[in-house]
């Protein structure tokens, strides 16, 4: 025996037991609780895997929903910068609008005081001609045109700042209204067709006879007629004149074709002082025209006496009318311009 066996303790005999009947229960009991646990722990581990698979799929949709938010937070971020471009850009735009919108502005006001200055201008023209014709030439008419013409002008600028000038406007327009008419063009006319009748005149040395026609006017009867027709004949032959004034027989075609000019001098001369409504020297030369007719020509002429009853009418009409001035409109259109000047400098 060794020394190893000799160390060795001995084994009880009371320690040694056989298995009792009670351990193979006991066995199976913790047998089937292994295996409950062992498929516990399958189980638990099938649920664990299945649970690992959910949670990993549910990463991956988390991992693709956050890449698209990635992706739809750039595509917003370059929409932002997008839309902060597009509307730097549309400020720019409104900018550069407000600018041209304000130049418009100024050039519309430039242009607006231009074409005011150039519409009183042209009124001051016209009215200054207009006063012109009313002091020298006396137009009336002619003056009240171009008043009507100024005023029409002012109404269609519609200005407001035209209306007190327009008001005294209108007061010259009233005012050469209220004056009595003077036809002037009518007398003119009457004057040229006096002075053109000159040369078909009868002069009282021609001795030309009544026609016929006037004598048989106040005659009646078919005999009476006859008479006055032979009669009429007779006094071709012989005629019997009484001269008043021995100048008047003296007159030779030379001295007949001067006094025809004369007259038509004389007529001339008054028809000058109607257009200058010279009211003396137009009476005083239709009156001595009158005086040359009745003196040297044959009243008992149709012609001659028409002709003198016209230069007697003429002579009767009055020229003398008091003309207003348009120193009001002048005065008022002058005044606009000087205070449309310093408010312009200012």
């Amino acid at each position: 025996m060794s020394e190893s066996d000799r160390e060795a303790p001995a084994v009880p005999q009371a320690a040694i037991r056989k298995p009792s009947r009670f351990s193979q229960p006991v066995a199976i009991t913790f047998g089937l609780a292994a295996a409950l646990v062992v498929l516990l722990w399958f189980a638990t581990q099938g649920e664990l895997n299945r649970m690992r698979d959910d949670v990993a799929r549910r990463l991956q949709l988390a991992e693709l929903e956050v890449r698209e938010s990635r992706i739809a937070g750039r595509e917003a971020q370059e929409g932002v910068r997008d839309a902060q471009s597009r509307l730097a850009t549309l400020e720019g735009k409104v900018s550069e609008s407000h600018n041209h919108q304000v130049a418009l502005e100024q050039l519309y006001q430039e242009l607006s005081r231009g074409r005011d200055e150039w519409i009183v201008a042209e009124i001051e023209q016209t009215i200054a001609l207009a006063s012109q014709q009313l002091q020298l030439a006396g137009n009336v008419q002619g003056a009240l045109v171009a008043l009507q013409t100024a005023d029409a002008r002012l109404a269609r600028s519609d200005r407001p700042q035209f209306i007190p000038l327009r008001k005294i406007i209108n007061r010259d327009i009233d005012r050469l209204k209220a004056l009595p008419a003077v036809d002037l063009a009518g007398l003119t006319l009457k004057l040229d067709e006096v002075t053109n009748n000159i040369d078909q005149l009868t002069l009282l040395v021609d001795g030309r006879p009544l026609p016929a026609d006037e004598a048989l006017a106040v005659e009646d009867g078919f005999w009476t007629k006859l008479t006055s027709v032979v009669w009429g004949e007779l006094k071709q032959l012989i005629r019997v004149q009484r001269l008043d004034d021995s100048d008047q027989g003296l007159l030779t075609p030379e001295q007949s074709y001067f006094l025809r000019e004369n007259l038509k001098l004389r007529l001339m001369h008054a028809r000058l002082a109607l257009m200058q409504r010279n009211d003396a020297v137009f009476r005083a030369d239709l009156k001595v025209a009158a005086g040359w007719v009745n003196r040297y020509f044959d009243t008992r002429q149709k012609r001659v006496s028409a002709t003198l009853a016209t230069v007697e009418k003429l002579a009767a009409t009055t020229l003398n009318i008091d003309l207003p001035t348009l120193a009001d409109s002048l005065g008022a259109i002058r005044s606009f311009k000087v205070t449309a000047d310093k408010s312009r400098r200012n």
